[in-house]
């Protein structure tokens, strides 16, 4: 299939020592690059290419070149590996351009190679993670920085022209933001996925010695483990079916109550554990599981809040007449704000969210497939994430 982004962003190779390598943009000779860009893309339900592409030789004023380093596989990738496209689409997006072929990933961390001229907060050799999130700055969703739920818009790595599974990106120099000294780039690449377990437990309403429980024992679900204990619960179930991810997680150092929901009735045991039998506080759901999903809802108390987080589209069965009596809250959570890099940078810097425990490896970008793909899609494995080396 031909490659159809712009063209004026793909030519030939651009001189890397001299600031004539990008249009408006400034370059230096420590960023030594080929002529060809190697990339992951996603073409169908199965078919995901390791190839060669044309490096960008244009920047807009707006935007940086990102040297990739490491690229975590997503859940979303995932899915869109397994029965997509889902995000993907054949269509060009209206915002970026972009569609299938499409490069994958979009939890990733890197270093500026080149600045567009309207860009002033970032320069060569900054050390960055991504904020994948992009769109027009106006808007009612524009302006709140929740760029995934305007009508235009683009996710990297889904529906714009660049993704971090490749050697390098094109960004918007707004969604590219500048990492402290002391993180690594392997914490850089965990930090979009921590946003969403952050944002999670921030709509949870959980406050300091609140109880909470988690369904599914996936990244997601260890990174929520983690952004709770971070919160202040006073007590953390985690609901999971796998022994080994039970084992993992309870391997973390954090106070966590590990339930197999396939041996024992979960909202019983909530409630057995919880004050005067009345459930938990607030409940989130990581697994995309219907039964899981009803599971949270029978486990929490009275005016509870409901956090949906994993993706499904199967039917699930509840009661509303139970929602309205129990003044509970069903609260859907796809992504975050956009400003919330910093936050999640000082967790990890702190030491509160230990993102960097749940790396299990780290492989080169021609085993995406065998190597990261498969065995995160195994429900008996034991990988939690799996990240994927970039320019080697």
């Amino acid at each position: 299939m031909a490659w159809r982004y712009d063209c004026r962003r793909f030519g030939p190779p651009a001189r890397a020592d001299t600031a004539s390598d990008f249009s408006g943009a400034t370059s230096a000779a420590t960023f030594k690059r080929s002529s060809k860009v190697r990339a992951a893309r996603f073409y169908a339900k199965g078919d995901v290419r390791v190839e060669e592409l044309p490096e960008p030789v244009d920047l807009q004023p707006d935007e940086v070149l990102v040297r990739n380093r490491l690229c975590g596989i997503c859940g979303t990738d995932l899915h869109e590996f397994a029965d997509g496209p889902h995000f993907i689409s054949s269509q060009p997006n209206p915002f970026s351009g972009a569609s299938i072929p499409q490069i994958l990933g979009h939890e990733f961390s890197g270093e500026i190679a080149a600045v567009g001229s309207d860009v002033s907060h970032l320069k060569l050799g900054d050390r960055v993670a991504i904020q994948p999130h992009m769109g027009p700055a106006d808007g009612y969703f524009g302006v709140r920085g929740l760029h995934f739920l305007a009508t235009r818009g683009a996710a990297t790595g889904l529906t714009w022209n660049w993704g971090g599974f490749a050697d390098f990106a094109v960004m918007k120099a707004s969604a590219t933001v500048k990492m402290p000294d002391t993180l690594t780039f392997e914490q850089g690449a965990m930090v979009e996925p921590a946003a969403v377990a952050v944002t999670a437990v921030d709509r949870s309403g959980l406050e300091p010695g609140g109880s909470i429980l988690i369904t599914g024992g996936g990244p997601i679900g260890a990174l929520t483990v983690m952004a709770a204990h971070a919160a202040g619960a006073g007590k953390i179930f985690l609901s999971e079916p796998n022994a080994a991810r039970r084992k993992r997680i309870e391997s973390l150092g954090i106070p966590v109550i590990t339930v197999d929901p396939t041996k024992t009735p979960l909202a019983d045991f909530i409630r057995e554990h919880t004050f005067e039998r009345l459930g938990c506080d607030s409940a989130i759901e990581c697994a995309g599981n219907p039964r899981a999903i009803a599971d949270c809802i029978k486990s929490a108390r009275s005016q509870a809040t409901v956090v949906l987080v994993g993706l499904t589209n199967a039917k699930v069965e509840f009661s509303p007449f139970d929602l309205i009596t129990r003044d509970i809250r069903l609260q859907g959570s796809l992504c975050y704000p956009t400003t919330l890099w910093p936050r999640v940078y000082a967790m990890i810097e702190s030491g509160r969210l230990p993102v960097e425990r749940l790396i299990d490896d780290t492989i080169a970008l021609d085993d995406i497939v065998e190597k990261g793909f498969k065995p995160l899609m195994d429900p008996s494995g034991t990988k939690m994430k799996i990240l994927v080396e970039l320019g080697v």
